[in-house]
């Protein structure tokens, strides 16, 4: 991580997401609705539910509104046909890409994208060609004037909940857990009054690309753009380095 300041990129995403809530709340109830058709409306006996209540919170979603989500989820089970997706493919100067999307339409979700891919200059590949290249992690950040427990302490918190590992940075610390490890260690984080500026199973990029042609690095920005205001696309992993 060293480098590359995902907490920097955290705190700028929710400066902008905080004019496009709606959104934002819209796509987490997405995950919601799916997650209690998959395993029921306890996050107690619901891993999915769970971790999707818990990017809810990181994301400053109101209690009663995630409740509010469950129980409308829970009573309307038949009706819920959304469907996750996921699409890979090359940037400009080639960088990877990987889109995660939860639809009810295919097609539409697949034109949109690809679309923003060609108006980038990018293009969308086969399955598998670029997610090789990452690695799936439960990725834990916590903003370091926002908690109050001494840095080792927390890191032994993590760890003996089952992290694999602890990193320190000038304003935050990151925890990485394996993803099926992610729910117990912040859920300890979580009992022991830790703040988390975000929590979610991520995909991080083994390596990262710099790009110093302008016109390339315009139109990678274009394609990342395009694929954040698609109501469809919940997440989009790639291995620019931006810093």
């Amino acid at each position: 991580m060293s480098g590359h300041s995902k907490f920097a990129n955290i705190k700028h995403k929710k400066e902008k997401n905080d004019a496009a809530k709606g959104k934002i709340f819209t796509i987490i109830g997405r995950e919601i609705a799916v997650a209690v058709k998959e395993g029921g409306p306890d996050p107690g006996n619901n891993f999915k539910l769970a971790a999707v209540i818990a990017k809810a919170k990181a994301n400053n979603m109101p209690n009663d509104t995630i409740e509010r989500g469950i129980k409308k989820a829970a009573g309307d089970t038949g009706n819920v046909n959304y469907e996750y997706v996921t699409y890979e493919g090359y940037g400009p100067g080639g960088i990877a890409i990987i889109v995660d999307a939860l639809t009810d339409n295919k097609n539409r979700t697949a034109a949109n994208v690809r679309s923003a891919f060609t108006k980038g200059q990018g293009n969308v590949g086969t399955p598998g060609c670029v997610s090789f290249m990452f690695d799936k992690r439960g990725q834990i950040i916590i903003d370091k004037e926002e908690c109050g427990m001494d840095a080792d302490d927390l890191m032994m918190t993590a760890l003996d909940a089952g992290a694999e590992d602890f990193s320190e940075e000038e304003d935050s610390f990151e925890i990485l857990t394996d993803p099926d490890n992610f729910e117990e260690v912040r859920k300890a984080l979580e009992d022991g009054g830790v703040p988390m500026i975000s929590a979610e199973v991520t995909m991080i990029p083994q390596n990262y690309v710099e790009l110093k042609d302008e016109t390339a690095a315009k139109g990678l920005q274009k394609i990342l753009d395009l694929l954040e205001d698609d109501d469809d696309v919940q997440a989009v992993y790639h291995n620019w380095d931006e810093a």
